[in-house]
């Protein structure tokens, strides 16, 4: 397939409107939608074909409980590396959308999987991790197209969402997302636009 220049500026502005999204909307997502979101996954690709990802739709009330509770605990853990009026910057951010999204998905990486044979990773095991990384992506780009965003909570204790979640030995914790309508739309990140950290151009080098 040849694409042409309304699909390359249709990527670009989807590119560009993707946000780590907090406030959301309680809406639900339809069924179609949320399966036009594992189609995306589906097509992502991964080291050996391995598709190591496994992707748990958090669903039940007291799971959703245990992994606030757990947000709540490393985020007043967190706060404590910082001092003075960085502190209070943290503390005046909004870094999760637990409270509100209505669909919640826990993903983890299988770290030895069968499948893949090992083609690819005998010398950079990593890649499965990265695979996992490209299917969330691949989501997170489904998603805004379908006008819903999408926010990643990275403050989790990785060991303890796999205890919350009673997963297999060798699955790893790799992201906790939250997928919703968004209250607002932004082409700028929020870190950005709250003054903690602007977003800078990627470092590209010639050798």
């Amino acid at each position: 397939m040849i694409f042409g220049p309304e699909d390359r500026d249709t990527l670009r502005a989807i590119l560009r409107w993707r946000r780590d999204v907090r406030h959301f909307r309680p809406d639900p997502v339809p069924a179609p939608v949320l399966q036009g979101l594992v189609a995306a996954m589906d097509a992502a690709p991964s080291v050996g074909n391995a598709r190591p990802w496994r992707v748990i739709r958090v669903r039940d009330g007291a799971l959703r409980a245990a992994v606030r509770a757990e947000f709540a605990r490393c985020n007043a853990d967190a706060a404590q590396g910082y001092a003075g009026s960085r502190r209070d910057s943290y503390a005046a951010l909004k870094l999760a959308g637990l409270d509100a999204a209505p669909e919640q998905l826990a993903v983890f990486t299988v770290t030895d999987p069968a499948a893949g044979h090992g083609l690819g990773r005998a010398t950079m095991p990593e890649t499965l991790r990265q695979s996992t990384a490209m299917a969330i992506h691949s989501l997170w780009l489904a998603a805004r197209v379908e006008n819903l965003g999408l926010g990643m909570v990275s403050i989790l204790d990785p060991r303890r969402i796999e205890a919350i979640f009673a997963v297999p030995a060798d699955w790893e914790f790799a992201a906790y997302l939250c997928l919703g309508y968004p209250e607002f739309t932004d082409d700028t990140p929020l870190l950005h636009r709250a003054g903690w950290q602007e977003n800078l151009p990627s470092w590209w080098q010639d050798r």
